[in-house]
């Protein structure tokens, strides 16, 4: 009872760490940008230098952990279901669940997009020639979208950390290990020690979170501040009030029906996870402390969890949804554009396509958001405007997106009495 406890103190001192640095962080980063003068020590040495190192190696270091601790987890998962059909009706749940809050999510952020019209009165000379910089992403047809899944060649999957592709590889392996038994009980001991080194290894990481994340809150806010908010004010108020009704209305209203637990308590323990998902902007570097969170906090089954966390972190990008469904009506109200209602659908049906596989990494969206822009003829010039503040709502984003895997990790365990309500109430 005594190491329980001991435990959970140091547990809550690292979280309220890593919320301590993200505040510090961007109030050193605000004082870097409107007090202290440009100059080869601000720029060179201290945020391209120190600020950029320190948090981008905490990044790498998160990034490093991902492919095998997504890998063991699917294995261990699947093979702890171990019953094909109950593991095809939790894949089934969870899938059905993360693509229709991810068409919720594009129809919230429409709306939301037409009510406050942020693209209307704009100045489009106001555009950069940052818009070359933009990447454009071919539309990938249905069929080439289904066969991407299947790996040709798993090592290289796993060398290359196509992320739906290790999920498939490790689902079949987890399979085989739980159908085959005591035949292979060496292999399936391999992979459940290995994911023990993997989860050791991860909370050695996340001991660096605070000051990972104080870098790099510093060096977003000391290239930032605030000015570069302004002109495009109305855009960030459309994405932010979506990521909120998306949030606290769809997902907590969902949770509160399908599963029955207190939607506020249910923030108010996984706030920590989802003030390090913001700080960081990177639903994978976020796997092991959502799985965690939820089994301490929430009290859901690892067996679940560990199957339903990294397969939301690869296709449930609800966030990234929302920022193109309004980035689709401020660049069609900028230029003049007129939608059709055939052309919501269009996006409705391109943005969640273009989430499934979505790599979990920071500003992605902006990629995949060409793709979305070229499905109904809106010129990608206009994701040049929106490059420069993206990074601050793709770290609001990215906490609702983790937000979203934790819900329907949570639901679903519940639907497979895999939840301890217990634990619920007394954390």
């Amino acid at each position: 009872m005594e190491n329980t406890e001991t435990k959970a103190k140091k547990k809550l001192g690292l979280t309220t760490k890593i919320f301590i640095a993200l505040i510090v962080g961007a109030i050193f980063g605000m004082v870097l940008h409107y007090v202290v003068p440009s100059g080869h020590i601000k720029d060179n040495i201290l945020i391209e230098g120190v600020l950029y190192i320190v948090g981008q190696g905490f990044i790498r270091l998160m990034k490093m952990l991902v492919v095998p601790l997504v890998f063991c987890s699917i294995v261990c998962g699947s093979m702890s279901i171990g019953d094909t059909k109950k593991l095809g009706t939790v894949g089934v749940r969870t899938l059905a669940f993360y693509l229709a809050t991810t068409a919720l999510a594009i129809c919230v952020a429409l709306t939301m997009g037409n009510i406050l019209d942020p693209g209307v009165g704009l100045d489009m000379s106001a555009i950069s020639s940052s818009a070359a910089e933009v990447q454009t992403m071919e539309a990938t047809s249905m069929s080439a979208t289904l066969l991407n899944i299947i790996p040709d060649n798993p090592i290289g999957a796993l060398a290359n950390g196509t992320m739906l592709q290790i999920i498939v590889f490790a689902l079949i392996v987890g399979i085989i290990l739980a159908k085959l038994g005591e035949k292979t009980e060496t292999v399936a001991n391999f992979f459940s020690q290995f994911n023990d080194i993997m989860m050791e290894m991860t909370m050695m990481v996340m001991s660096l979170a605070p000051i990972g994340v104080f870098c790099l809150i510093s060096r977003t806010f000391a290239g930032i501040g605030f000015s570069a908010f302004l002109p495009l004010a109305k855009y960030m108020i459309a994405v932010l009030l979506a990521l909120c009704v998306q949030c606290f209305i769809v997902y907590l209203g969902l949770l509160k029906i399908f599963s029955g637990l207190n939607p506020i308590k249910f923030i108010k323990n996984f706030f920590p996870v989802m003030a390090f998902a913001f700080s960081t902007a990177t639903s994978n570097a976020t796997i092991p402390m959502s799985i965690d969170t939820l089994a301490t906090k929430m009290g859901v089954s690892k067996r679940i969890s560990s199957f339903t966390i990294p397969l939301g972190a690869t296709i449930n990008m609800d966030g990234t949804a929302i920022m193109q469904g309004v980035a689709v009506v401020f660049a069609a109200q900028a230029f003049g554009i007129a939608l059709t209602p055939a052309d919501y659908v269009t996006v409705i049906g391109t943005a969640t396509l273009a989430s499934i596989g979505t790599a979990g990494v920071p500003s992605v969206g902006l990629v995949t958001l060409t793709m979305v822009f070229n499905s109904v003829g809106l010129p990608v010039e206009a994701i040049g405007l929106i490059m420069g503040i993206d990074r601050i709502l793709d770290m609001s984003r990215t906490a609702v997106n983790i937000t979203g895997d934790a819900v329907c990790t949570t639901i679903v365990a519940h639907q497979n009495n895999a939840l301890d309500r217990e634990v619920f109430k007394n954390s």
